[in-house]
């Protein structure tokens, strides 16, 4: 009885960091548009502010698991939550432009720490059900997309008079309640899971592991975060500012169905290979379906994408806690493919503004994101699980 206890515990607490994943991210688009006026920030001012997380993610994945060799799991994520928050609070006081870097890097750089240390946890936790753990995790991700962007404006910003900074800063309490909670009710760290030698737990930049994985995610990532970016500027171009909104909802919102989905088919699809490489043709035709299409038929394929990610990401979030032999292996390995996936999303992010400058139209940004979409089909694994040994094999 205590374990089942422990176990839904287990879940819930899950749940809730993932959640806390994204919550304050998300939070700054709705009143990107005041806060750019009350700063009068500049164009290239407010790429940096949204790209701030992006780099933090990819900076910050090795100290993340190094964190967790020292701290263990639970103070790694008690950890990495106290300092999201207290950057997402001070965001509440700012004054300035640099003010807002600052405190969003400081923000960013505690859900760096939480990203291995959710792998790992998935691993120490609920070990057998990796699959399955890891998709509760994503799902409280994606809902952590989606409330922010559907509340801000319409509930927060209201309750504190149109005044963005208390808006921004209210988010930082969900982070302090699932602090509280992990310390409360996560189990403690086995002390096998505490690594004695840091170097063990620095990213393996040789691990061809961990490179398979970060490619795999990096496929995700960068269609996710390239079509959010660059989508609105391709209808723009083509003179359908109208389709802005509901193409924008249609990718965010279409990753729910398939979190859920994932929730009931998850244990199912562990291990198998088909997934990832029907996840990442869809990728390819979402994109080149956007490609052909500047109206109602851009908003389906934008859902279509939005669902695809939505489905991938929990997958390609479960190789690390799956494949690996070692439960201290997993920060390290999830480390050094976090860092992989979000550099090379920066990468695509990078190529495609390039290729739209060079070619004077937005569309022709769209080529480097299809290409961003290929490695998960040539990285994508299929494992063999014998006792405790899990190797790659072929199809």
């Amino acid at each position: 009885m205590e374990g089942l206890i422990a176990s839904r515990a287990s879940f819930y607490l899950l749940w809730m960091c993932g959640g806390c994943l994204r919550l304050t991210v998300l939070a700054v688009p709705p009143v990107i548009a005041m806060i750019q006026q009350d700063l009068h920030l500049s164009g290239t001012e407010i790429g940096l502010l949204s790209g701030i997380p992006v780099v933090i993610f990819a900076i910050f994945a090795a100290p993340g698991s190094i964190v967790v060799a020292r701290m263990g799991v639970r103070g790694a994520l008690m950890g990495g939550l106290a300092i999201a928050a207290a950057g997402a609070l001070l965001r509440a006081g700012i004054s300035n432009a640099w003010q807002l870097y600052l405190t969003s890097a400081l923000m960013s750089a505690g859900i760096a720490i939480m990203q291995p240390a959710m792998a790992a946890a998935v691993r120490e936790w609920i070990p057998q059900r990796s699959a399955f753990g890891t998709a509760v995790y994503t799902n409280g991700l994606i809902l952590g997309e989606i409330i922010p962007v559907a509340t801000m404006l319409s509930l927060v910003l209201p309750y504190f008079d149109g005044n963005w900074r208390p808006a921004l800063g209210v988010w930082a309490s969900f982070l302090i309640v699932t602090a509280v909670a992990v310390a409360m009710l996560a189990p403690k760290s086995a002390e096998s899971v505490v690594a004695t030698h840091t170097a063990r737990w620095l990213p393996q930049w040789t691990s061809r592991l961990g490179w398979r994985i970060g490619l795999t995610l990096g496929s995700v990532t960068s269609t996710y975060f390239c079509l959010n970016g660059f989508l609105p500027a391709y209808l723009s171009a083509n003179g359908r500012q109208e389709l802005i909104g509901q193409a924008l909802t249609a990718l965010n919102a279409g990753q729910l169905p398939a979190s859920f989905l994932l929730l009931l088919l998850a244990d199912r699809l562990q291990g198998k290979r088909w997934p990832y490489l029907a996840l990442g043709t869809l990728f390819c035709v979402c994109v080149i379906g956007i490609m052909s299409s500047a109206g109602t038929w851009t908003v389906f394929w934008a859902g279509l994408a939005g669902f695809s990610c939505g489905a991938a990401l929990p997958l390609a979030l479960a190789l690390a806690p799956l494949l690996c032999d070692n439960s201290n292996d997993v920060a390290p390995t999830s480390a050094t493919a976090f860092a992989i996936a979000y550099g090379f999303g920066m990468l695509v992010s990078l190529i495609a503004g390039a290729a739209w400058d060079l070619a004077g139209n937005a569309g022709a940004a769209l080529i480097p994101i299809f290409l961003g979409c290929i490695p998960i089909l040539i990285a994508a694994p299929r494992f063999a699980r014998t006792g405790t040994v899990k190797a790659f094999v072929q199809p």
